[in-house]
């Protein structure tokens, strides 16, 4: 596939993503690839890739805990209703029916009820009165949310604090509520998450940008999203390995304090995410906060006009911004970008029509390309 800009090409010129290729032929050239990330059993796969075993009719997930299969006896999918298109059943240990990395019901019925009471604390020996092992509440934390249970409670009652505060409330009154039985331990801890002193927040003094963020699962792994007041800033998979540092861009850049929570932008985000992997939406419409370098923001905004299911070249969009030697620039760019999917990234490729660079995973691009190619003419 050659850029069709360096033809002649169109005014604004798109490429149809997998014409020249069958999803057969494409998992063709990617099998050593795929075969090695079922042998590491590499969860960044989970949910766009699926394994079948030719000799036992199974097809599983790329982490299945079953014994690795042979070369020879091994067929590979992007999507499980392809391998059930081709009389394979779904594996009853991994079960690669369901969302990869699911909250699981114990979890999400202890999140639902920190939420509803978030300033009352749940310790170890509560967890162990609801059947619950602190020791693995604790770990699912850790791996999803990158703290501690009782921190993420901890960042819960900073939260309402902050909003109490900032409303005029009494520091002392706010420091009880969040559970804290002394005012010097609130204001050491509140200092050190939000960056200055409860009494700095009451009296107006500090106007700092509050991001709320929420995980959630999705066909092809978890997510995370965060949003201001404005909108959407955040949207990454949570194994992305430039999450940390994006968040601390958005924290300078915003002067921001970045707590767990909820909000009306990341509900719609994720109404209008599952109707995208449901193929019954094209193009979304939840508000954007982005901050970022004049020529970032420029690019980004590019990358907004790239129509579903078609694709351009890093020159191509080089020239679009009337900036033909930017190539590289554009392409760095498109890397530092934050939200994953509703800035269609993902939609850019190499002049020679390979899949290059992209912070999600080569196997999450080629998937949401092939997804959007294969809705298309749908909708």
């Amino acid at each position: 596939m050659r850029d069709l800009f360096e033809d002649g090409g169109t005014e604004n010129p798109v490429v149809p993503f997998g014409q020249a290729r069958t999803n057969r032929q494409a998992m063709a050239e990617n099998f050593e690839r795929y075969y090695q990330a079922i042998s590491q059993n590499d969860a960044s796969f989970d949910g766009s890739l699926f394994v079948a075993v030719k000799t036992t009719s199974i097809f599983c997930r790329p982490t299945c805990p079953a014994r690795l299969p042979l070369r020879k006896n091994v067929e590979f999918f992007t999507d499980a209703k392809q391998a059930l298109a081709h009389g394979y059943r779904p594996c009853k240990r991994c079960k690669p029916l369901e969302l990869p990395d699911e909250t699981p019901e114990e979890i999400a019925q202890l999140l639902r009820q920190i939420s509803a009471n978030p300033t009352e604390p749940i310790r170890d020996q509560d967890l162990r009165d609801m059947g619950l092992q602190p020791e693995k509440v604790r770990r699912w934390f850790n791996r999803h949310h990158h703290m501690t249970f009782q921190a993420y409670q901890r960042m819960l009652r900073l939260n309402i604090s902050y909003e109490g505060l900032a409303s005029g409330e009494r520091v002392t009154d706010m420091a009880f509520d969040a559970g804290y039985e002394s005012l010097s331990g609130f204001n050491t801890r509140f200092k050190a998450v939000i960056g200055t002193q409860p009494a700095t927040v009451k009296n107006g003094k500090t106007k700092r940008t509050k991001i709320v963020f929420e995980r959630f699962t999705t066909p092809i792994g978890p997510m995370i999203a965060g949003a201001t007041k404005q909108g959407l800033c955040l949207l990454e998979f949570t194994d992305r390995r430039m999450l940390e540092s994006e968040l601390q861009d958005l924290q300078k850049r915003l002067s921001a304090v970045i707590l767990p929570g909820q909000s009306d932008i990341i509900k719609q985000t994720r109404q209008e995410l599952t109707s995208y992997f449901e193929g019954q939406l094209k193009e979304f419409t939840v508000p954007l906060h982005t901050p970022g370098t004049p020529f970032q923001l420029e690019v980004w905004q590019q990358l907004l006009t790239i129509p579903y299911g078609t694709t351009r070249s890093y020159k191509q969009q080089a020239l679009n911004i009337n900036n033909p030697k930017a190539v590289r620039a554009v392409a760095s760019a498109n890397g530092m970008n934050r939200v994953s999917i509703i800035i269609p990234c993902h939609r850019v490729i190499g002049s020679d029509g390979k899949l290059v660079g992209y912070g999600g995973g080569l196997h999450r691009k080629e998937w949401l390309l092939a997804h959007e190619q294969g809705f298309l003419n749908l909708l």
